[in-house]
């Protein structure tokens, strides 16, 4: 008897399978870079698009010299607060079981199409987070980039390419906060260059065991969708990312129907159906929906710079930046 779709999705099954085994697979999730965010979770689910999230502002002001006469007091200074605001993402994907028949003949037909489906929103869900960054950084790109590439790529000298110098002078954009800093993203040319110059470190468990790599104890994640740029003249400009703990907001919306499967009893195809809603947030840049022309911002979208604004201090973002030329 053929084995169908339908006989091995329970979407009450699947659906917290799928976002459990997703968050598994994330690099960046294991790594605490991206963390839930709890008045998040509250909201997702009410309908709504945007999520304003406040914040209160450090305290300022000079402090006072105490006094001994008659009438003096100290002057209170208010706290004051601010706002930031991220977006959800309503994203879906279909399959026909043509994509997925190779799975089929596994013992477990439910865990072989969940992994692949948690496998393939893993990779969606960095794309929309990497064009969120791209978008993201043009806000704070005097104060957070360290852009070392010359245009003439090709050309490149020691001083333009990745270096132990370079990371540090992109962790100084932080002052005394770079210590925040837990994690590295970068391309895997950029990646091979470190290799190269002998700066990747194994970081092990009790066992001797490979946990992952790492530079100055910052686990490497190794992405190749991040921004790469033609240089004006030759050659190619590489964006590395530098995070920490909780720097992108997380949040697991519940669609409506979440997984639905089909048959086109004509045609022969079973059809299996996922959707999706999340948001991956930079705390502390502003998403001001100023451009978007439909319902949620696409990833063309999330990347035009008229969609964000700073609202942190800058030492309170963290994250930075270099463009490099390998």
């Amino acid at each position: 008897m053929t084995t169908r779709i339908a006989d091995v999705i329970v979407p009450e099954v699947f659906n917290p399978y799928t976002v459990k085994r997703t968050n598994e697979l994330s690099a960046l999730y294991q790594s605490g870079i991206v963390q839930p965010v709890a008045e998040l979770e509250s909201k997702l689910n009410e309908g709504n698009r945007y999520f304003n999230m406040p914040f209160w502002n450090d305290l300022t002001g000079e402090d006072e010299s105490l006094e001994d006469t008659e009438g003096w007091a100290l002057t209170p200074d208010k706290i004051t607060s601010g706002q930031d605001m991220a977006t959800q993402l309503f994203r879906g994907k279909a399959w026909s079981t043509t994509d997925l028949s190779k799975t089929m003949s596994g013992d477990d037909p439910m865990a072989a199409i969940g992994n692949l489906v948690a496998g393939y929103w893993n990779r969606r869900m960095q794309a929309a987070l990497i064009a969120t960054l791209k978008g993201a950084f043009t806000a704070i790109a005097e104060t957070h980039i360290n852009n070392i590439a010359t245009e003439d790529g090709a050309n490149a000298t020691d001083t333009n390419i990745i270096s132990g110098a370079a990371i540090v002078d992109t962790m100084s954009k932080l002052g005394d906060a770079h210590e925040v800093l837990t994690g590295i993203v970068m391309h895997s040319i950029v990646y091979f260059n470190m290799v190269k110059q002998g700066l990747v470190e194994d970081v092990r468990d009790e066992t001797g065991r490979v946990l992952y790599k790492a530079y100055l104890g910052k686990r490497i994640i190794i992405d190749d969708g991040v921004p790469v740029e033609a240089g004006t003249t030759s050659g190619k400009k590489y964006t590395t990312y530098l995070f920490g703990n909780g720097a992108i907001g997380y949040g697991e919306g519940s669609p409506e129907v979440p997984t639905e499967t089909d048959r086109d009893t004509l045609a022969g195809e079973d059809i299996l159906i996922n959707r999706k809603h999340f948001v991956l947030h930079p705390r502390g840049i502003k998403f001001t929906n100023n451009t978007v022309a439909k319902v949620a911002p696409t990833n063309a979208e999330l990347a035009l710079a008229a969609n964000w604004e700073k609202v942190y201090e800058d030492k309170d973002i963290r994250m930075v930046a270099m463009v490099t030329n390998g």
